[in-house]
């Protein structure tokens, strides 16, 4: 009895290892995300799969997971893929993997093309530290937060976008962390139609407005520069100060500093509760 999570190509067959086509024509069952593009990716490899396919994506993932469990209890194989890249990188596959580990079965997971490590290398962005954030979120509230509270983060950043919602998303990350930093887009990369683009925020967002975005879109972005949460919390902290020594009450002090700054009210009091606790402010 054996779990098997295996990459699979981003779109060029070439990049399956010979690993994945063994796997595929050995496994009792196979739980793929799009069992029309297994099929189509069994196709392109030439390999033959006996296996039985079931759907497993995010709509019926709780359910098909303890389904999938109930297999490996019977002593079967199953390896699960999904439409490109690594199962469980904002993809199904976490739930079963965290539940099989606790069953203690047999795990493996066969390496492979990657988006989020294919984008960093191709942005020419630092590599040494990032942090993969998944997708940004649909609704403008929450992913305004998103960004927001990416503000101070050094590591490059990574995040995946869906290509309706690109231009949407660049808007709030230029609102939030400056129009200076540099940063990629990757599009249907390893594609016939794989497109790159890097340059400043700014650039990416008149690029983005100049055509119809199309396919898988990953987005890679500079981190912001060591020490600057230190910088912003300094000069925030002393401009309430300020506006408190000319007679203004806390309150209206932090709004009107919020205002000044473009941020939310909330990360001024924090800035200004934080310099209180360590009397960098009078209370």
């Amino acid at each position: 009895m054996s779990l098997i999570l295996a990459a699979t190509p981003l779109g060029n067959s070439g990049d399956a290892s010979p690993r994945l086509r063994e796997a595929i024509a050995d496994a009792e069952f196979i739980a793929a995300e799009d069992s029309r593009k297994f099929h189509r990716l069994c196709s392109d490899l030439d390999v033959q799969s006996s296996g039985k396919v079931i759907s497993f994506f995010e709509g019926n993932e709780v359910e098909r997971t303890e389904e999938l469990l109930s297999y490996l209890r019977a002593g079967k194989k199953v390896l699960v893929v999904s439409d490109a890249g690594m199962p469980t990188i904002s993809d199904p596959g976490f739930r079963l993997m965290r539940d099989a580990i606790a069953e203690n079965f047999d795990v493996h997971v066969i390496p492979g093309p990657s988006a989020v490590t294919t984008a960093l290398a191709l942005s020419g962005l630092p590599t040494d530290r990032f942090t993969f954030e998944g997708f940004s979120p649909r609704a403008k509230g929450a992913r305004e937060k998103f960004f927001e509270d990416l503000r101070f983060e050094e590591r490059t950043i990574i995040w995946f976008e869906a290509p309706h919602r690109l231009v949407e998303s660049l808007e709030d990350a230029i609102k939030y962390l400056g129009d200076h930093r540099q940063s990629a887009i990757c599009r249907e990369m390893t594609k016939t139609y794989e497109e790159t683009v890097r340059g400043k925020l700014s650039e990416l967002l008149t690029w983005a407005k100049s055509k119809e975005i199309l396919g898988e879109v990953t987005v890679v972005l500079q981190g912001a520069d060591q020490g600057a949460r230190e910088i912003s919390t300094k000069n925030i902290v002393a401009r309430v100060k300020e506006f408190e020594d000319a007679g203004m009450d806390r309150k209206m002090a932090i709004s009107t500093v919020a205002q000044e700054f473009d941020i939310a009210k909330r990360l001024v009091f924090s800035a200004v509760v934080d310099a209180k606790s360590t009397s960098k402010i009078s209370p």
